[in-house]
């Protein structure tokens, strides 16, 4: 104890050293009614905005929700109808189906056309190369289809055709003869070669008695047509013998021997016409 009327301080476990014994009783009730104040604050405030914190973060999942919801709904629906549309079609596919092969069945049914009422222009058979008769090869019966076709061109009869047929069959045996005394002849296209004069072509024409130019009597059409044309300035060739009327046209030094090929002339003629040549 000192003289100056105040206590030693005294430290003891569990006491604060800096704690302050100078603060007014009114002044210290104050303090701990604001401290509690704030005590019940901090105790029930955050409380209050916890709940109301969490009250939102509820609400606005459940909106979520809701949106995903309805999102997934609106998805399922448009694949519901388009899973719907895909089905009807199918059907009416099947559907139409029977109704198309039965079109198909009763296309492939329909008849012919009758070809008394039927208007549409019809497509001519397309003619064939007729096969060689009469013994004769291909060369021989391209040459005598020459004939036949100058000759229908020209809208000579039959009897004419059979007549210059036979004509070549005894001059040239239906080849395209070129001479061997006349060179030029030898330049255009030939089958064989012969020795008679300048006598050439299918007919043995001479150029020297005025038949034509040695080119074109080269030519099997044109030797055909000048042999026509002097066959119908023969009066009467019509009633004639063949071998007559060949004779009237070629001046020949053996006349009968045109008469030995008439059935083989004829029997060519007729099947180059069937053939539609």
């Amino acid at each position: 104890m000192r003289d100056d009327r105040t206590l030693d301080t005294q430290t003891t476990p569990g006491d604060l050293t800096d704690r302050s014994d100078d603060t007014p009783s009114t002044d210290r009730w104050t303090a701990l009614r604001a401290s509690a104040a704030y005590a019940r604050n901090l105790l029930h405030g955050p409380a209050r905005a916890r709940v109301a914190l969490a009250t939102g973060v509820l609400c606005c999942l459940s909106l979520a929700a809701v949106a995903q919801t309805q999102g997934e709904s609106a998805d399922a629906a448009a694949r519901g109808e388009a899973l719907t549309a895909r089905a009807e079609a199918t059907q009416r596919a099947e559907q139409d189906r029977p109704s198309r092969d039965a079109d198909r069945a009763a296309t492939s049914a329909t008849p012919a056309a009758d070809p008394d009422t039927d208007t549409r222009p019809t497509r001519k058979p397309r003619p064939v190369d007729p096969a060689p008769v009469a013994g004769l090869t291909e060369a021989q019966m391209e040459n005598a289809e020459a004939i036949v076709r100058t000759g229908r061109e020209m809208g000579v009869p039959r009897r004419a055709l059979v007549i210059a047929v036979a004509t070549a069959m005894q001059e040239s045996n239906l080849y395209n003869y070129a001479s061997g005394v006349l060179p030029e002849s030898q330049n255009y296209p030939h089958q064989a070669v012969g020795w008679d004069h300048d006598s050439v072509g299918l007919f043995q024409q001479r150029p020297s008695s005025g038949w034509g130019p040695v080119r074109r009597l080269m030519e099997p059409e044109f030797a055909t047509r000048q042999f026509l044309s002097a066959l119908e300035q023969v009066p009467g060739w019509q009633r004639m013998r063949l071998t007559d009327a060949a004779q009237a046209v070629q001046i020949s030094a053996y006349p009968e021997h045109y008469a030995k090929h008439e059935w083989r002339a004829t029997k060519v003629v007729e099947a180059i016409v069937l053939s539609g040549k």
